[in-house]
């Protein structure tokens, strides 16, 4: 079983049909289909398109107008889908979806609102609707006529109409050019990354209250008491500091270990070979690390690769069954790569509910990957890929 999360552009990749000839092939009644499809097809379209297009402008001065018309929008986005799955079906055309609309990192009914009505893939699914009327009417009458009439050379006619539609697909309902894509993406994933940061802080924070804090409060309660009895009660108030020493010791160590959570000390100080070493130490398998580093990478980078790890050994730990485990760190050209490897009973999978789709939401949300190789019986290899970024000088502490 193997799962991806990677993002890939299939657009003009398609089978691309051989060359018309006189006889006609599967590929030229497939075009002949998908031209006598463009009448009723482009009249749904056009009809819908000006329907939302005139009645949205009408109520645009009321509150249900631009609502209204985002949802029309929207709809569209549903029409060019259907169109894609026909163009992909009858004419080999294989452009890439879309990215959905990034309402997930949008907050508010009028941003949202905003957002879909500045939608240029839904817009431009509308200007495909309205113009293809003619075109439709247009194929629909010659390819009928040419099939009683100019038989023969049919399939070379039907061949330039679909060519036509072909560049009207790849011009009108392809995605956005490469920047927009980019920026919806980071869109998307300023959300991922929001919501990750807020769910830090909240275990941070219960981790305070119910750790450190508490203990701390105890302490507090503890020393005054034996503040009163240190008079009247001497021996009994020593034990009573003795008592609140031993809280202070754990107070400490619970506060190092959430120091550590954060950020660790040895991270910072030696580096991330040092660190996952440390932190294969902890696994209760036994672990081979081998970092490959000629130089340390961007902090911000070196704490999500030490994180990474740090989560999939506590996976090794808890659910593996394995016997030995290693990971390997290295570099390849601009971009750090990350190898986890375990012996252990596999089926490893993003909805196994062991955290795996948090750390792949926490890569894309950096351009990173993450590839699960894990078939049942095993072995596990998970690869995560970071992207590289060089170490700036940190300002020095004091």
């Amino acid at each position: 079983m193997t799962e991806r999360i990677i993002a890939t552009d299939t657009r003009d990749v398609g089978d691309r049909p051989p060359p018309a000839r006189f006889a006609y092939d599967r590929h030229t009644w497939k075009e002949i289909a998908h031209l006598l499809a463009n009448l009723p097809v482009s009249l749904i379209g056009f009809t819908y398109v000006v329907t939302v297009l005139s009645t949205g402008a009408f109520l645009s001065l009321t509150v249900i107008g631009l609502p209204l018309l985002a949802g029309g929008l929207m709809g569209a986005r549903l029409l060019g889908q259907l169109e894609r799955g026909r163009a992909r079906a009858l004419l080999g055309v294989r452009v890439e979806e879309p990215s959905p609309l990034p309402f997930r990192g949008q907050s508010g009914f009028l941003s949202r609102l905003w957002m879909a009505l500045r939608d240029p893939v839904g817009w431009r699914t509308v200007l495909y609707d309205f113009m293809r009327l003619p075109w439709g009417i247009l194929t629909f009458t010659i390819t009928l006529t040419s099939l009683f009439v100019l038989w023969p050379v049919l399939p070379f006619i039907a061949r330039g109409l679909a060519n036509a539609d072909r560049a009207m697909v790849r011009g009108l309902l392809s995605p956005s050019d490469e920047l927009e894509r980019r920026v919806a993406e980071l869109e998307s994933d300023r959300g991922v990354v929001v919501d990750t940061a807020a769910a830090d802080l909240r275990r941070i924070e219960r981790d305070l209250h119910d750790g450190a804090q508490a203990r701390l409060v105890n302490l507090a309660m503890g020393l005054g008491l034996a503040k009163e009895k240190l008079l009247e009660d001497p021996d009994t108030a020593a034990s009573m500091v003795e008592e609140a020493h031993g809280e202070v010791k754990l107070a400490l160590q619970e506060l190092r270990d959430l120091a550590r959570g954060i950020h660790p000390a040895v991270l910072t100080d030696r580096g991330l070979d040092a660190a996952l070493s440390a932190v294969a130490s902890r696994c209760t398998v036994p672990v081979k690390v081998t970092a490959d580093l000629p130089m340390r990478p961007a902090a911000a980078i070196e704490g999500i690769a030490y994180f990474t790890v740090s989560e999939l050994l506590q996976n090794v730990s808890k659910h593996s069954g394995a016997r030995s485990a290693s990971v390997d760190v290295w570099r390849s050209d601009n971009r750090l790569l990350i190898q986890v490897w375990d012996d252990g009973r596999g089926g490893a999978s993003l909805d196994g509910g062991t955290g795996m789709a948090g750390l792949a939401d926490r890569l894309g949300a950096v351009d990173g990957l993450f590839v699960i190789e894990s078939p049942v019986g095993g072995p596990t290899t998970i690869t995560a890929e970071l992207p590289w970024r060089d170490r700036t000088e940190e300002p020095a502490r004091g």
